[in-house]
């Protein structure tokens, strides 16, 4: 808890993310979306405290000091939190239906995910996404889950350009539906890595070939059982924190 603050002032539960930097007395502009939701949805009035952050500078607490239909502000009086970044782990996801496609998102962005990458695969469901609507779900992720960090969300991209590029330092934990009911393939190694989770579909031959022959390139088994889509981000990516992750 910084020094600012008296140790009985409690962490306010309601939280934003802001563009601004953040510091002491330093006064943040409140957008009128997040007008809205303070004064409508959790009917807080000017005075009140709330969390601000900017994946940047922590956690603050800043007072509301206006609340305007057009915006609003709040001034920055302490801070509440350190800047807590995550592991430097990457999920590549191949995306599904709408309503599954925000639900890895989200569990991303609450399981620790740097960094957020849609791939673009021959059995990929979904040829186009709303990129700007998937970070706005990473920053409502961020809010709910009490994080100051928020993983870009990147443009979708074909697997095969995004494999062509990648860095020779990051290794790539493809979770393979094929060593389902098989022993399982070694231990995910630490940071930096990344995971690959396949379409509903799982990958075409040709893709599969390619994987196998990287350098980059382990396979790891999620268990017994071809796991959904949805289900394997998780399971990876719980595979991976408990083992190597912040979660000790």
């Amino acid at each position: 808890m910084s020094q600012n603050l008296p140790r009985t002032d409690p962490r306010p539960k309601v939280r934003l993310y802001v563009e601004q930097p953040l510091g002491q007395g330093q006064h943040i502009a409140v957008s009128q979306e997040q007008v809205h939701y303070l004064g409508n949805v959790m009917r807080m009035k000017p005075g009140e405290a709330v969390a601000l952050f900017n994946g940047r500078d922590g956690e603050w607490r800043g007072v509301l000091t206006a609340l305007a239909k057009r915006g609003g502000e709040a001034e920055c009086d302490g801070q509440t939190a350190p800047q807590l970044n995550p592991p430097d782990l990457w999920l590549l996801f191949a995306p599904i239906k709408k309503a599954r496609t925000d639900f890895i998102v989200e569990k991303a962005v609450e399981m620790g995910a740097a960094r957020i990458l849609p791939v673009q695969t021959e059995f990929t469901n979904s040829e186009r996404i709303r990129r700007d609507r998937l970070q706005a779900h990473a920053v409502e992720a961020a809010e709910q889950s009490g994080g100051t960090h928020v993983p870009g969300v990147a443009d979708l991209a074909p697997l095969a350009r995004v494999l062509a590029d990648w860095p020779e330092d990051r290794v790539l934990w493809w979770a393979d539906e094929g060593l389902a009911g098989s022993d399982p393939i070694a231990d995910p190694a630490p940071a930096p890595a990344a995971i690959l989770i396949g379409p509903e579909g799982g990958f075409s031959p040709t893709e599969r070939a390619r994987l196998a022959a990287l350098p980059f390139v382990r396979r790891l088994s999620l268990g017994p059982r071809i796991l959904r889509a949805d289900t394997a981000a998780v399971a990876a990516l719980t595979l991976w924190q408990a083992r190597h992750g912040d979660w000790g």
